[in-house]
C-alpha cells in the first residue's frame, strides 16, 4: 500500500465528502476546512507552499488541512500519512464522539510553537474541524 492509497482510505474513515476525496485521488488536490467547510489548499497560497516543505522535508503525505484561530495564533493542522508504514495504523483513531489525528500543526504567528503531534478533529457533513 502506498502512502497515498493510506491517506485515501483514511479520508473515508473519518467520512469525507467524496468530491473531496475524488479530487486527492485523481489530482492530488487537498482539502482545508474551517468549520467543517471545505476549500482547496491550493485556493490560500501561503498555507500550500507549507504543505509542499512538510512533505518534502519529512517525506510524509498529506491528506487534509484544518485552519483555525486558537488564543495562541493562527493555526494551520496537516493532517498527514507519515514516511513509516509501520506507524500507520496508528495515525488516525476513534475517540468518543472525535477522532484523534497525527499531524504537523503550523503556527503561523509563532513559528516556533509548530510541531508534530495528535489532534482531535470532529467530522460532520463530510467536513472536519479540529477540537483538540
Amino acid at each position: 500500500m502506498t502512502s497515498k492509497e493510506k491517506a485515501i482510505e483514511i479520508l473515508k474513515q473519518l467520512d469525507i465528502y467524496k468530491p473531496y476525496i475524488d479530487g486527492f485521488r485523481e489530482d492530488d488536490k487537498v482539502c482545508f476546512f474551517e468549520n467543517f467547510g471545505g476549500f482547496w489548499i491550493d485556493q490560500e497560497p501561503e498555507a500550500y507552499k507549507k504543505m509542499q516543505e512538510i512533505e518534502q522535508k519529512h517525506g510524509c503525505k498529506v491528506y487534509a488541512v484544518t485552519h483555525e484561530y486558537t488564543e495562541f495564533g493562527e493555526c494551520w493542522s496537516y493532517l498527514i500519512v507519515t514516511a513509516y508504514p509501520e506507524e500507520w495504523n496508528n495515525l488516525v483513531y476513534k475517540n468518543g464522539n472525535m477522532f484523534c489525528a497525527f499531524a504537523y500543526v503550523w503556527n503561523k504567528d509563532d513559528e516556533w510553537c509548530s510541531e508534530f503531534g495528535s489532534i482531535g478533529v470532529r467530522s460532520f457533513g463530510g467536513g472536519l474541524k479540529r477540537v483538540a
